[in-house]
């Protein structure tokens, strides 16, 4: 508009202006969203938990399963943000030519149906959304699994001291225990305490999926310890190796609770499968992710007027 009404220039003096500012605009909007997205990646993008770099390369990580998406890149810039931010080569972006919901594209389909473990949690959704009935059928042989309550504590050191006591004592017992972990970190944070300890045991996660047949054979033989991810929580069947079901089948012991319900019961799902003996219990602490979004501060305040001591649930 101030270009229009300057006195004094030609029609082809504003053109030229006008493309001169427009330019410009261009390449500030550029430079603002470059720096959010470099803003985004360091503050909100944890290495190990949302993403892993391997071979040079940033490589994003399922929250869901624990897998690494192989040939899926961030949108809008973020992955090269990522790649700048940890100093490896910063890739062409990719382009999207077009999206659509998962929810969109199964109603695409004339027939729906399916199956799974973890239905009934969501029966609802699956009506609301596709009007699928959920049909719960019962198991082959009656769970006889044990699934303790959740044992929180105050500090995420205090609950890690607790897993790595717990696993020493099972160990002794000879029963194999298989700890659930919420991130690639945790699963490697654990792996470091319980090495300290002198704990032999086995770390899968997105880091060392080659590995994973040859972990999951060995995660029932008696004395097995088995440190993973989502990856062996979904659809895993874990075989019990001799004289296990009488030592209490295989102990399931998570690290902290998932924002879906779901992954929960896929990691207790693997024990105690086809009528074998098993327990699984949470260890949980204020500090974690999903606590403080439910008011652990409050809680902390009420174990402390209880003088709740340190390293007690």
């Amino acid at each position: 508009h101030e270009i229009e009404n300057t006195e004094g220039i030609t029609q082809r003096q504003i053109l030229e202006k006008k493309e001169a500012s427009q330019t410009l605009h261009m390449e500030r909007s550029d430079r603002i969203h470059a720096i959010n997205q470099l803003l985004r990646a360091y503050s909100l993008y944890e290495k190990d938990i949302e993403y892993i770099v391997q071979e040079g390369k940033v490589l994003i990580v399922d929250e869901h399963t624990g897998r690494v998406l192989h040939g899926r890149r961030f949108s809008d810039g973020l992955h090269q943000a990522l790649e700048a931010k940890e100093k490896v080569v910063i890739e062409k972006e990719t382009q999207t030519m077009a999206t659509v919901t998962i929810q969109n594209y199964f109603r695409m389909y004339s027939k729906l149906a399916g199956m799974t473990g973890t239905a009934v949690t969501e029966a609802q959704e699956l009506m609301e959304i596709y009007k699928l009935d959920v049909i719960e059928i019962p198991t082959n042989q009656d769970i006889i699994r044990k699934d303790t309550d959740d044992l929180v504590y105050r500090t995420k050191r205090e609950k890690y001291n607790a897993v790595v006591e717990k696993v020493k004592e099972l160990t002794q017992k000879g029963q194999p225990v298989l700890v659930g972990t919420t991130s690639v970190e945790e699963s490697e944070t654990l792996g470091r305490m319980l090495k300290r300890g002198k704990v032999p045991h086995n770390v899968l996660n997105a880091k060392q999926h080659q590995k994973e047949a040859e972990v999951i054979i060995r995660a029932g033989q008696a004395s097995a310890v088995t440190i993973a991810t989502n990856m062996a929580g979904r659809g895993t069947d874990i075989k019990l190796g001799e004289g296990v079901k009488e030592l209490g089948g295989l102990f399931i012991l998570g690290t902290g609770r998932h924002e879906s319900r779901r992954i929960d019961l896929q990691l207790r799902g693997r024990s105690g499968r086809q009528g074998d003996s098993g327990e699984t219990v949470f260890f949980l602490s204020l500090e974690d992710d999903l606590m403080r979004l439910f008011g652990s501060d409050r809680i902390a305040k009420v174990m402390d007027r209880m003088g709740v001591e340190e390293g007690e649930v």
